[in-house]
């Protein structure tokens, strides 16, 4: 056996910079997020314009996913991909690129949300021009990555290596998806995608950027730095194998329950429950893997503050991957959907796994970095106490919130009708869990700056350090084992068979379709560990540990895998004719009603009411007749909303008055008391500009919605010519007002909602 040594530097100049960037943002985000808690607790703290709920939510959780846990995510993945390979990073270049590019986005994010400039996808708000920016940032990511790669010192990949793997590829498939719109302005798209349709991709990504952003890569973390912290190896690397691929493959499919009893076909629906349900095996794989690895640890447990981070936040994950199988499961939905037991359910998984885990890292890495010791252990510990009491606050404050509103929105009395008719009994019911959400969030973030200042004083302590590593180089035998040999091995032969008995029925019956995949997943399962583990052996080792060695078809594999859930959801909803089942073709809305409802998004409104009311007898007394698919078919975006803190709006249009719609706009409490609703006074005095409707309208038509020539060329005047007769009935009531204020556009909007008349002729 030939080997050689070779010296190998490491670049952690960025791991520091990135590491700085989460300590920053995480502050900032979590600083936004108490903000936001705050002004649902007390409403007078909304400023308008830019300073409102419905504005700062999105800045919120932009800020706390993608640029607290993204960066975090950097850091992490810098500093093990360059110890797990043995070798430099590829380029010092291209992460410089990417370090200053990611801040860059973040920035822009942080002007143009509180802006109202949006496409009001959760998890993807910000618009085009950002959108292509984080395109070019992650390539050039990925590019470093897989040079990397390619450039290694250790031929075989590590378990963490491969979340690594599965996190880059899929976010790029979701990230393209997901945010394929038509640019009608420098600050506005329309999504390609209506009503129905649109909502399938939105959360097929928007629960696949929790999998795959907020989980995998941090699993990656997890299999690294925790064997780092205790000094022993990972419990199982046969588990680890399955946690992988049972996770990457089932995880994809789960998308659909967050759109339970809603205007999705039920197939659709189903499968999103099996695959959500499925999950728990997975994910416990992961949480036991993870808690078993601490196991031998039980001292560093008890003195360790990494540790227990890591501990801690390793029971969290496994806690939030319970519940969210949980909540899929259809009778729980029911009642949970649209309250604040979601919220309890997200911030369960952001602050104890992610936040968690983000502190731990931070703690073992940077007195690393830096050649020095932790500046205090005690500030670590508490750190730990006080924002564990925070989560802890937090989450059971949401959970007793949401139950409390899912019981009180659906209660019935004796002779059936609804026991609590006004909406916002239930939410001045959870004002004071808002309060002690609030406290709970200031916990958790004065123990985040406790962090700040502990690793601040940590490296002022020492001086950056450049790691430097002795590598030997070994030419191992199965170097010639070529890809065919291990392509066509039983193993991987026979998930390939599986695959495609799952593609041959994608378009059956759904109940045939669902054996026949149950049938073929356990045969590729039972396959799995009578091949993969005993008998296939390519030169005496596993066909998985050959598959290590080679990254390229690695990666294909991952990509595979995660590709077959999203095409057989969003392929059949997209092109299918009768997948999405219409009985009608709606009218598009008029010019100046789709003036208004961008105005709607701008403001951020579908943050607090849902647009989707769902075959229930309380919400059809509540609100009317359950939702239709056909009533969306020209909403670019949808806008169904996840989220109650004020009533369905969808059934709305035609309920009231318009002077009602202007007085509740400018003082909500004085039409609807005890609302927690800003007022939205400047409305009544900002103009809207009629020169760019047009370009609105084309731009729709050009996606399918049905406008006439005259529609386009006229559009300024149709919205002038409805404006003012709203103008003139507001001022029946004494109300005046010029035509072209976006108040009046937002009422022509509100009155339209639910009054989705059928084009004349269509079938």
């Amino acid at each position: 056996m030939q080997t050689k040594s070779l010296t190998v530097t490491y670049n952690d100049q960025i791991v520091r910079c990135f590491s700085y960037a989460t300590v920053i943002w995480g502050i900032v985000g979590m600083l936004v997020g108490v903000l936001i808690a705050l002004q649902m607790a007390f409403w007078q703290v909304n400023v308008e314009p830019y300073l409102t709920f419905g504005r700062l939510r999105p800045l919120h959780t932009n800020a706390v996913i993608f640029a607290f846990v993204g960066n975090m995510i950097f850091a992490g993945v810098y500093y093990s991909t360059q110890r797990l390979l043995k070798t430099r990073m590829a380029s010092d270049l291209l992460g410089k690129i990417h370090f200053w590019g990611w801040q860059f986005i973040i920035v822009a994010a942080a002007i143009t949300l509180p802006l109202g400039i949006t496409q009001s996808k959760e998890y993807a708000e910000l618009e085009w021009p950002i959108d292509y920016a984080i395109t070019f940032v992650w390539v050039v990511f990925a590019i470093n990555f897989f040079w990397t790669l390619k450039k290694r010192n250790e031929k075989h990949i590590y378990v963490a290596i491969w979340f690594y793997i599965a996190s880059i590829v899929t976010i790029a498939v979701l990230h393209i998806v997901n945010n394929l719109a038509l640019p009608v302005g420098l600050g506005k798209s329309y999504s390609i995608f209506a009503g129905v349709q649109d909502a399938l991709v939105q959360w097929w990504y928007g629960h696949n950027a929790v999998a795959f952003f907020l989980t995998t890569p941090i699993l990656g973390i997890m299999y690294y730095f925790i064997p780092k912290a205790v000094n022993r190896p990972v419990y199982s690397y046969r588990l680890s194998i399955i946690h992988f691929w049972a996770l990457i493959f089932l995880y994809i499919w789960a998308g659909p329950h967050h759109l339970l009893y809603s205007a999705l076909p039920d197939w659709a629906q189903n499968l999103g429950v099996v695959f959500s349900v499925a999950l728990w095996a997975p994910s416990w794989g992961g949480m036991i893997n993870g808690l078993l690895t601490i196991r031998g640890a039980w001292d560093k447990l008890r003195t360790d503050p990494v540790v227990k981070l890591f501990a801690a936040a390793v029971t969290f994950y496994g806690m939030s991957t319970f519940e969210g199988p949980l909540l899929s499961v259809k009778s729980v939905n029911a009642l949970a959907h649209s309250t604040d037991w979601i919220i309890g359910h997200v911030h369960g998984g952001a602050l104890g796994w992610n936040g968690f885990m983000a502190a731990g890292m931070l703690y073992w890495m940077v007195p690393r970095l830096f050649g020095t010791k932790l500046y205090s252990e005690k500030l670590a510990n508490f750190h730990f106490w006080i924002g564990l009491f925070g989560i802890l606050l937090y989450v059971a404050a949401m959970w007793a919130s949401g139950i409390t509103q899912g019981l009180m929105w659906r209660a019935l009395t004796s002779e059936g009708t609804l026991l609590y008719p006004n909406f916002l009994e239930a939410i001045n019911k959870s004002r004071i869990m808002y309060m002690m959400r609030l406290v709970g969030g200031t916990m958790y973030l004065s123990a985040f700056i406790v962090m700040a200042y502990n690793i601040f004083k940590t490296i002022r302590s020492g001086k950056p350090v450049e790691s430097t590593v002795e590598v030997t180089i070994a030419k191992e035998d199965e170097e010639d084992i070529s890809w065919k040999r291990l392509v066509f091995s039983p193993t991987l032969l026979v998930m390939f068979v599986g695959m495609a008995v799952l593609l041959g029925f994608v378009t059956t019956d759904l109940i045939h379709f669902m054996l026949l995949f149950v049938v073929s997943v356990l045969f590729v399962v039972a396959c799995f560990f009578l091949f993969g583990f005993k008998m296939d052996q390519i030169k005496g080792h596993s066909w998985h540990h050959v598959l290590e060695g080679k990254p390229l078809l690695f990666t294909i594999l991952t990509l595979i895998a995660i590709l077959i859930g999203g095409m057989v959801q969003i392929i059949p909803a997209v092109t299918v004719k009768d997948a999405v089942p219409m009985t009608a073709v709606a009218k598009p809305y008029t010019p100046l009603q789709l003036v208004g409802r961008d105005i709607y998004i701008r403001e951020g409104c579908n943050n607090c009411h849902t647009q989707m009311v769902r075959p229930f007898v309380a919400e059809k007394l509540r609100y009317g007749d359950a939702s239709e698919s056909w009533e969306y078919a020209n909403d670019h975006p949808h806008l169904w909303g996840s989220k109650r803190t004020g009533p369905d709006l969808f059934r709305l249009g035609g309920k009231y008055p318009n002077s009602w719609h202007y007085n509740h706009m400018i003082d909500p409490r004085a039409i609807s008391a005890g609302s927690i609703m800003p007022a939205y006074a400047a409305l009544a005095t900002r103009k809207f500009d009629p020169s760019i409707i047009s370009i609105k309208v084309k731009g729709l038509s050009r996606l399918g919605v049905q406008y006439s020539d005259y529609e386009i060329q006229d559009a300024a005047f149709l919205a002038e010519q409805e404006a003012k007769s709203i103008q003139d009935n507001l001022s029946q009531d004494q109300i005046t007002t010029e035509w072209d204020t976006e108040m009046v556009a937002l009422i022509a909007y509100l009155q339209r909602l639910g009054k989705h008349e059928v084009v004349e002729g269509a079938k």
